[in-house]
């Protein structure tokens, strides 16, 4: 794997560590927020785009594409542009871990309604480009002992 790409990378906590396990991949991150943004910056070998998902364009290929816990955010209405941007970055995998529910669903987020959608994510991309196609899954439960995250499913997806 010689490129990743993280779509809303926060701090870039993923890109740390999948700089471990791949010393010399190209990292590049796109994050909204401006002082994750910041932060990002100040990570040695880490290409930054402070700016939405929904703005960013780039014509070249990553060999993964990584979101988590970011498309639990993206309006509905605004899915398929997101869906598409993954797809046309793609040079071969696409890995996301969300919130998992299997028709969408809106909750309720910090006092707020319309800010957090769970739904078959992987479901929706495998049925939009019929090239892909799921090579592995899997649930992250909060009270693991070992490595505990929020609840999530993940869902790696290759293209052919």
């Amino acid at each position: 794997m010689q490129s990743v790409i993280e779509l809303g990378a926060n701090i870039g906590l993923n890109l740390i560590a999948l700089g471990h396990l791949l010393p010399n991949a190209h990292l590049t991150a796109v994050e909204i927020n401006t002082k994750a943004a910041n932060a990002l910056h100040a990570l040695e070998g880490v290409e930054v785009y402070g700016q939405s998902i929904l703005d960013f364009d780039e014509e070249r290929k990553w060999d993964l594409i990584l979101t988590k816990g970011v498309l639990i955010h993206i309006n509905p209405d605004k899915l398929r542009q997101v869906y598409d941007l993954m797809y046309k970055l793609s040079g071969k995998y696409i890995c996301m871990a969300e919130y998992y529910n299997p028709s969408p669903v809106s909750i309720p987020y910090r006092d707020n309604s319309d800010r957090l959608f769970k739904r078959d994510f992987a479901g929706d991309m495998l049925d939009r480009f019929s090239d892909l196609s799921l090579v592995d899954y899997g649930f992250v439960y909060h009270r693991d002992r070992i490595f505990p995250q929020d609840d999530l499913t993940w869902f790696l997806l290759e293209k052919a």
